[in-house]
């Protein structure tokens, strides 16, 4: 199998204008399809080589054969044409692009969007992909890999940030990258004159988290072991219920221990090893759990996994008619703790 090629890669060719005749653009995240997309769209052509050279298509509203004739045409006044085609997951007969691609035209610039699933990597279409242009996937990261996309975003506008705000935000908006970056991009135009890195403070001004009180600050209480913080917290969750739903909570604690659980069979222990095994970015994320480890053992993290899956059916009215959610997670927390 031809090696993956990365968002990294793909924009630096075409920074230097090192274009493929085709790009195929396929995955469950939808973030890096449409950057591809909109950079070869906004800066291959000038505006008025687009009036003739720039087709967009929909994949509801057309077919392969379409695709084909506007991909065989020659461009006008311009070295190249762009011919886009976007929801190409709703194209029938995708296959039959084997014909074009077993003879591109240099001049025309072919890119398919594929969005919300992957194409099956043994067929035919695949190898031809990989021979005639770009083939990339654009895969979900996981909830460790947040930190690191938010650090590389912030370092291309020449904005750091703090691991805890960094923490923040992932935990905050989850793994929605365009939902992320319009976030991110909200803190760097609140930014004051001369400041080029975002503090815990500026996100609790600015985006409405508390930097105090957290699922992030939840889960450093329950690795510490501090009774009085976890307490403090879930007081101020059952105050503010709406900005801070139980689901996320049970999603960010699960997440942590599951990993934890796994850090048990880690062959090395040490930061590096631990961050090697979990795939974190940076060996300073494992710190966490070489932390909790001191005060969990394996057994004791196996119970508490099977109660945060316990918590979360009762949530959803599993064997459970009235207990109120702040009650649920006070139980849990009661139960990790002791």
């Amino acid at each position: 199998m031809a090696k993956e090629v990365t968002y990294e890669e793909i924009v630096r060719n075409l920074r230097n204008k090192v274009y493929a005749p085709v790009y195929f653009l396929m995955g469950e995240e939808d973030y890096y399809i449409d950057r591809i997309s909109d950079y070869i769209i906004d800066t291959v052509l000038t505006d008025t080589e687009k009036e003739f050279n720039l087709t967009v298509l929909y994949g509801s509203d057309t077919d392969i054969a379409t695709i084909i004739n506007a991909a065989k045409r020659y461009p006008m006044m311009s070295k190249y044409q762009v011919v886009a085609v976007r929801e190409a997951q709703a194209l029938r007969n995708l296959d039959e692009l084997v014909y074009y691609l077993q003879k591109p035209l240099e001049s025309t610039i072919l890119v398919m969007c594929y969005k919300h699933g992957a194409l099956d990597r043994r067929k035919k279409l695949v190898a031809e992909l990989e021979k005639a242009g770009v083939l990339f996937e654009s895969k979900k990261l996981k909830d460790a890999q947040l930190p690191g996309f938010i650090t590389s975003y912030l370092k291309r506008k020449q904005v750091e940030i703090e691991p805890k705000a960094s923490e923040m935000m992932a935990e905050f908006v989850g793994t929605d990258l365009n939902r992320m970056a319009g976030e991110l991009e909200k803190l760097v135009i609140t930014l004051p004159a001369g400041q080029r890195r975002i503090t815990p403070e500026q996100i609790e001004r600015n985006i409405g988290i508390s930097k105090d009180y957290n699922n992030f600050e939840l889960r450093n209480a329950l690795i510490e072991k501090d009774v009085l913080k976890a307490n403090r917290i879930i007081k101020y969750f059952e105050e503010n219920p709406k900005n801070n739903p139980l689901q996320v909570t049970l999603a960010v604690l699960f997440n942590f221990f599951a990993n934890l659980m796994l850090v048990y069979y880690a062959p090395d222990k040490s930061d590096r090893g631990i961050a090697a095994h979990l795939g974190l970015r940076s060996p300073w994320q494992a710190k966490d759990y070489e932390n909790a480890m001191k005060r969990y053992t394996g057994v004791k993290v196996m119970q508490i996994v099977g109660a945060i899956r316990q918590c979360d059916a009762k949530s959803k009215g599993v064997g459970n008619s009235s207990v109120s959610d702040g009650e649920l997670l006070r139980e849990l927390v009661y139960f990790i703790l002791h």
